[in-house]
């Protein structure tokens, strides 16, 4: 089997729980944090609600 395509990703910790993740070939990073049932399941109240992680799977699993 050929290798079709590496991502190349740097995630970056800023001020918990946001992150930054630096794709390959964009100049913008993603920011990622908690929101909605997320931050309620993690007891925290963010200065920004920001897509998940887990918004971002789910996304792309059903695009």
């Amino acid at each position: 089997m050929d290798i079709v395509h590496v991502a190349r990703v740097r995630v970056y910790q800023e001020k918990r729980p946001n992150r930054r993740a630096y794709l390959a070939g964009f100049a913008e990073p993603v920011r990622y944090g908690v929101n909605a049932g997320i931050k309620a399941f993690y007891g925290m109240e963010p200065d920004e609600e920001l897509p998940s992680t887990l918004d971002h799977l789910v996304g792309a699993a059903a695009g």
